[in-house]
């Protein structure tokens, strides 16, 4: 993913760079793919392994890998019989755990309420 230089502070973004940013943010709203990236944090997977992580089929997570490797989100690269992949860009995975934390403690409240 190429590094985007960002406008001054006092000059506002361009509105390409804006409909890309969402275009980001729009490809994370799913829960499943905030997962994949997160486990690929800790390594690159194959498509069995993630698919068994997430409990889901393997033909629903080729299809969300595909969408983030559509986005240049995650790289792809054979070893053997199976596709592996990767995050191409750790920023993002610090994005989503940024993501994770933030809502950490508005769940704990949640629950203490409940309780």
């Amino acid at each position: 993913m190429p590094v985007v230089s960002l406008p001054d502070p006092g000059e506002p973004p361009s509105p390409e760079l804006l409909q890309d940013t969402a275009a980001v943010f729009g490809m994370l709203s799913a829960p499943a793919r905030l997962h994949i990236l997160w486990l690929l944090a800790s390594g690159d997977r194959d498509v069995g392994t993630l698919a068994a992580a997430l409990d889901q089929s393997v033909p629903t997570v080729s299809h969300h890998l595909a969408k983030l490797k559509l986005a240049g989100l995650v790289r792809a690269r054979r070893d053997g019989k199976h596709q592996v992949y990767g995050v191409t860009d750790p920023r993002m995975v610090e994005l989503v755990q940024l993501g994770l934390q933030r809502q950490e403690p508005a769940r704990g409240r949640k629950r203490s309420r409940g309780a």
